[in-house]
């Protein structure tokens, strides 16, 4: 890198000069494996039939936590986004909004991250931007990612087309993410290995389809978690949903967290799993793909769509008891991805 880079981000460093095009480079260097040299813009092939598009942006406190960093977070969520829609991602931009004052050594790591995470996902970042905004703005470092895909042809339909009787299926653990998250910010000391579960499932929607699944809904339970994707199942399909609370996965590492902190599993963030509603004769089918995969390895039938209190979400307890799991009004734990 050249002499004139400091050690930290400089207003300097967003001023269109030499400092920003050093810093366009350590970036490019970092991503070199992922998609090469990052233009203004991106010329890429396009194939036959419909793309899926998404956008996100990604503001996480703490920057980095066990189990990944912001970087690993942006591209598993762009990834995941396009992954539950039924597409094959392909293509990544990258956008880097840097507070003055932001230290290199981080940045190189969070880079490294996005380029390691990139090439297990199968995606090439092929755009960029970046931007630097005075000290005490920007809180460090934000980043915005946008993601191309090629739709499947039997991509899902969504909420309005699951039926009673269809099974309600989580590929792994509840609230993983949101767990070790706000643990870092409440300074617990975890005794357990616990770390975010963030990762890209483009690879685990792709074993779905090999194995002939076709679901009908497919969604990351990330804000709001669990309770959030099902409420708006219901809400939409004007159906119920009837969940068995023993059949829902669960770390007790979380269930700790949440006893200590008094939330609910089904409110807090995953960033590596999927909720899939299958008709019913796909259950299985579903269930065993999910877990020859290695982020599916604890995937469960958790609950049925039933014709039932349409537009309400029931856990059936552990106890014989029934409760309501509403959609929250606001995400209990914001910047949370």
């Amino acid at each position: 890198m050249a002499d004139s880079m400091s050690e930290r981000i400089l207003l300097a460093h967003g001023g269109g000069g030499i400092l920003m095009k050093e810093l366009v480079a350590l970036i490019i260097d970092k991503l070199g494996g992922a998609g090469g040299a990052l233009q203004d813009s991106a010329t890429i092939p396009v194939a036959a039939g419909r793309i899926a598009f998404t956008t996100d942006s990604y503001v996480v406190s703490p920057l980095f936590f066990p189990g990944g960093d912001i970087g690993t977070l942006a591209v598993s969520g762009t990834v995941n986004d396009l992954a539950v829609m039924g597409a094959e991602p392909r293509f990544l931009s990258l956008g880097v909004i840097l507070e003055e004052g932001f230290s290199f050594d981080a940045l190189g790591r969070i880079a490294d991250s996005i380029a390691r995470t990139a090439a297990a996902a199968g995606v090439a970042v092929v755009t960029g931007d970046t931007k630097v905004v005075e000290k005490g703005k920007g809180d460090g470092l934000y980043l915005n990612t946008a993601g191309l895909g090629v739709l499947r042809p039997a991509a899902p339909g969504g909420p309005s087309t699951v039926r009673p009787g269809d099974a309600v299926i989580a590929s792994g653990t509840l609230g993983d993410h949101g767990a070790v998250i706000v643990s870092v910010r409440a300074g617990i000391e975890l005794e357990s290995a616990l770390t975010s579960d963030c990762a890209p499932l483009g690879g685990l929607i792709a074993a779905l389809y090999a194995a002939g699944v076709t679901p009908r809904f497919m969604r990351d339970p990330t804000r709001g978690g669990a309770a959030t994707v099902l409420g708006e199942v219901a809400r939409e399909a004007a159906l119920g949903i009837l969940l068995d609370e023993t059949q829902v996965p669960v770390r007790e590492e979380v269930r700790g967290v949440c006893e200590l902190l008094g939330l609910d599993p089904f409110y807090l963030a995953n960033e590596g799993k999927v909720i899939v509603v299958v008709p019913p004769e796909q259950a299985e089918p579903c269930v065993a793909a999910l877990r020859a995969h290695p982020l599916g390895v604890r995937a469960a039938v958790i609950g049925r769509v039933t014709a039932e209190r349409p537009g309400k979400v029931i856990l059936r307890t552990r106890y014989g008891g029934q409760r309501l799991v509403d959609m929250p009004v606001s995400d209990p734990l914001p910047r949370i991805c």
